[in-house]
């Protein structure tokens, strides 16, 4: 999948490549090629990404949950909190 998704990437940054340099001389060609580019970008490469991101984790360790903030109140941290430098 990680390599499905190198080369569709690739494929997108040369179609947007060569539909600005095709705008130059053409200009509703090179906007229809920019223009199917972001399309698929958004409704192909995208969905594909964030599914391949997401694979195999579970959603309730990034949500907010009563048993999320059990565990933050028993070991005393704030959800946001970062560590803090020492003083020299």
């Amino acid at each position: 999948m990680r390599r499905i998704l190198q080369i569709l990437f690739t494929i997108i940054l040369l179609a947007l490549i060569t539909g600005f340099i095709i705008k130059s001389n053409q200009a509703v060609l090179g906007d229809r090629i920019i223009g199917v580019t972001i399309l698929f970008t958004a409704f192909i490469f995208m969905p594909l990404f964030i599914y391949h991101r997401w694979k195999d984790k579970k959603l309730s360790d990034y949500t907010l949950t009563a048993e999320n903030f059990e565990k933050m109140r028993e070991t005393g941290k704030k959800p946001n909190q970062t560590k803090e430098k020492r003083s020299a």
